[in-house]
């Protein structure tokens, strides 16, 4: 059941991600087209800025999910390494548990929201200002989903949990088979004249 939900919730960040990154194309296109009708055609366009601005909005809440799925949303590094190990995973539920709480609320109030607004009309589009309102409780429902598998896959042992990636990415130190870091041998010295002060000086004549 688990490996069941795991797929499907890859499936489904995918297509959120995929979809993010079409709307962020339709944003910086329509941006653009924007730039050239203002200040080189001198006609300003009608619908380019509010389709810019709504498709920025989708690609935001849309890329969220894949966000919390990675684990890259902020997180303050110095509490995970004065937890225990073993720890780790009520810190990681204690994190989801407050993204669930934040998102739910998202999912609530813009869902109402959506339908409170579906009679505005978007400027230079004709169409329901809902369709914007929408990214809100569509998005959220797709972290909610990426929060919950990771939390699942964190505690199945299907994924590594903590910050192992950042610790991964510190060079491992060199050792001996009996787990003592070896000594760094001293830089050698020489004395003005060239000579090793650890060989024996020799007197002249010998």
């Amino acid at each position: 059941m688990v490996e069941l939900f795991l797929r499907s919730e890859r499936v489904l960040s995918r297509v959120a991600l995929i979809a993010a990154g079409l709307m962020l194309v339709v944003s910086v296109t329509t941006g653009f087209y924007q730039v050239l009708t203002r200040f080189v055609f001198d006609a300003p366009s009608t619908w380019s800025e509010v389709v810019a601005r709504s498709s920025m909005i989708w690609c935001v809440f849309l890329a969220a999910a894949a966000c919390f799925r990675g684990g890259y949303m902020m997180s303050v590094e110095v509490i995970y390494k004065l937890i225990p190990e073993r720890r780790l995973l009520l810190l990681e539920a204690a994190i989801a548990l407050g993204c669930l709480i934040a998102l739910a609320v998202l999912v609530y109030y813009g869902t109402a929201m959506t339908f409170r607004v579906r009679n505005q009309m978007l400027s230079g589009l004709g169409i329901s200002i809902s369709w914007v309102y929408a990214a809100i409780p569509i998005g959220a429902g797709f972290s909610v989903i990426a929060v919950v598998a990771r939390l699942l896959a964190q505690a199945t042992g299907r994924e590594t949990v903590g910050l192992a990636d950042v610790e991964a990415e510190a060079p491992p130190r060199e050792t001996t088979p009996s787990g003592i870091e070896p000594a760094t041998p001293a830089p050698s010295a020489t004395l003005p004249n060239g000579d090793d002060p650890a060989q024996p000086t020799r007197r002249s004549g010998q």
